[in-house]
């Protein structure tokens, strides 16, 4: 099973915006840290959005 490519590229500009990061240490990562990362990265931006 191959991984769609738009949401791949949907992640790598999320975790680029966020964290600064180059498109190849995005790439880098295993499918599920990278899934992980933008999980972690939509909870602080939900959570700051609360707080603001």
């Amino acid at each position: 099973m191959t991984y769609a490519t738009d949401r791949l590229h949907e992640e790598i500009a999320y975790v680029a915006y966020h964290f600064h990061w180059s498109m190849d240490e995005i790439l880098d990562l295993e499918h599920a840290d990278r899934r992980r990362f933008t999980d972690e990265i939509a909870s602080l931006v939900t959570r700051a959005g609360a707080e603001g």
